[in-house]
């Protein structure tokens, strides 16, 4: 009796079938742009994170799909914008600054667990008849804005003085079976990306802000080992729809301003 019925003996996915190579996770080398076109607000843009692979799947059995693709978290997050004496605004991750999860995703909100559904991920349907060969790669930086004036004041007048972020992500590279929800681990990265602005709100729009570190970002770290996914990096909320804007006055209770989605 052959095995061509038998459900036991059918063909199975495993790490050691899978290739990877090509593995690149740059920073790019240039410092972060500060932008002061508004009065309202100033702009900073980060240089990108990259990250790319080159996959080589093996066939897929019938009736089996998998995705390959980037899964990220945020591990910390430290978000401050000086306002003189007067206090500071932060955005904050409770859960992460309480200590109640060690990551939290930073999916688009869309395609959990996914970083996103362009680059990043590709599907594969069974049956396939011979390995299939691919490049998943994905891009992240920050590109926030910050008010000029005191965010719970009524005036516009400029106030802000210092701006300091520090933010670490880990970033995993898996393939998924969509319909056991078996994942597989091919790579895990680590990065950080930090940014210190000092501003002097007397000086006219255009010549406030100066960057005062770090000129290049410290390049990720692709592990030698793997590292798990914490489950709560793979579903809701992500990142963006968890933080929090406080306001942290000098004198007086904090209070929030953007409360989480």
């Amino acid at each position: 009796m052959g095995c061509i019925q038998s459900i036991a003996c059918k063909s199975r996915i495993k790490r050691e079938n899978i290739v990877v190579y090509d593995v690149s996770a740059t920073i790019d080398q240039c410092p972060t742009v500060i932008e002061e076109n508004s009065p309202i607000v100033l702009r900073y843009k980060t240089p990108y994170f990259k990250a790319s692979a080159r996959v080589v799947m093996p066939p897929i059995p019938r009736n089996e799909t998998w995705v390959v693709g980037w899964i990220q978290a945020c591990t910390q997050m430290e978000f401050y914008n000086t306002y003189g004496d007067i206090g500071m605004s932060s955005w904050e991750l409770p859960e992460l600054r309480d200590g109640v999860m060690k990551a939290i995703s930073d999916s688009d909100g869309l395609s959990y667990p996914w970083y996103g559904n362009t680059t990043e991920t590709v599907a594969l349907s069974g049956p396939t008849g011979k390995p299939s060969r691919f490049t998943v790669s994905m891009n992240d930086n920050f590109y926030p804005s910050v008010t000029w004036a005191v965010p719970v004041s009524e005036s516009n007048v400029p106030m802000l003085t210092h701006i300091s972020r520090d933010q670490s992500f880990t970033t995993w590279l898996v393939a998924l079976n969509t319909a056991t929800q078996e994942k597989i681990l091919l790579q895990t990265v680590k990065w950080r990306m930090r940014v210190e602005i000092t501003v002097d709100p007397t000086q006219p729009l255009g010549s406030r802000a100066r960057l005062v570190g770090p000129p290049h970002q410290d390049q990720p770290k692709v592990l030698t080992r793997m590292e798990p996914i914490p489950h709560n990096a793979l579903g809701k909320p992500n990142a963006n729809d968890a933080q929090v804007l406080m306001w942290r006055p000098t004198r007086g209770l904090p209070q929030v301003v953007i409360p989480s989605k």
